[in-house]
């Protein structure tokens, strides 16, 4: 059984930055994210706060920028635009969804590729796509974290990703592609899911655990909860096995 514990692997990681930081203020360089926050999305309030108190664990300065429900497109342009010229800014950061009224891609778009920590921008999509240094999504390339934490070897494995969305399910293909997995990516059309997640060797159920802490336990159930969870929004790192990996 492969344990993942979340809350380490994250603390491990927040050391990580922090040390990164260290060495950028020695040079006199603070780094600054720039979060924007458009609107009362719950949800997106919690993911805002969550993002400033890391910024703020790791030594990295952040702004917190929230605009009202009945923004205008041309009003948040105007914002995503100041905080692209401005040089103490390294990061912007625009938390999705938006409001009805406002085009997404053209926020997305007005968001310099150097900045865009999202790696949602189609520079960086494009620069992912063909193996170049870039800004990754972050749900993807924390699933390809929490996959190498248990040890297991990506390269050669038979890859299924259920969902092709572009923030999450399109790049984890195209991450796991970059580590040498053959991938499946399947979706609500998809055809006979639960034969294309059954078709490996015994695999195993990521499920939640308290604390954190998610159990990858051997389970021949798991096929079929890739069947009931087309979208596999609850899988955590995925279905990992010695021969496939199953990743939402």
């Amino acid at each position: 059984m492969a344990i993942i514990d979340g809350k380490a692997l994250a603390a491990a990681t927040k050391a990580e930055a922090a040390q990164k930081v260290q060495e950028l203020r020695a040079k006199g360089i603070v780094p600054c994210l720039a979060v924007m926050l458009v609107g009362e999305n719950p949800a997106s309030q919690v993911y805002v706060r969550g993002k400033v108190n890391d910024c703020a664990e790791c030594g990295i300065e952040s702004r917190s920028i929230h605009m009202a429900e009945t923004a205008t497109q041309d009003e948040v342009l105007a914002q995503v635009r100041a905080l692209a010229a401005d040089a103490s800014v390294h990061g912007i950061l625009v938390q999705l969804p938006l409001p009805a009224q406002i085009n997404e891609k053209a926020v997305i778009d007005a968001i310099p590729p150097e900045k865009d920590v999202d790696g949602f921008s189609p520079v960086n999509v494009g620069r992912m796509q063909i193996g170049e240094p870039c800004y990754l999504p972050c749900t993807p390339a924390g699933c390809i974290r929490m996959i190498e934490s248990t040890g297991t070897e990506i390269s050669g494995k038979n890859a299924v990703v259920i969902g092709r969305s572009n923030i999450v399910g399109k790049p984890a293909a195209m991450l796991l592609l970059e580590k040498n997995a053959t991938v499946t990516i399947c979706h609500s059309k998809t055809k006979n899911l639960r034969k294309i997640c059954a078709a490996a060797a015994p695999i195993s159920r990521a499920r939640r655990k308290q604390h954190g802490t998610v159990s990858c336990a051997r389970s021949r159930r798991a096929s079929r909860n890739c069947s009931k969870r087309k979208n596999a929004r609850n899988t955590a790192a995925g279905v990992i096995s010695s021969r496939r990996i199953c990743t939402a």
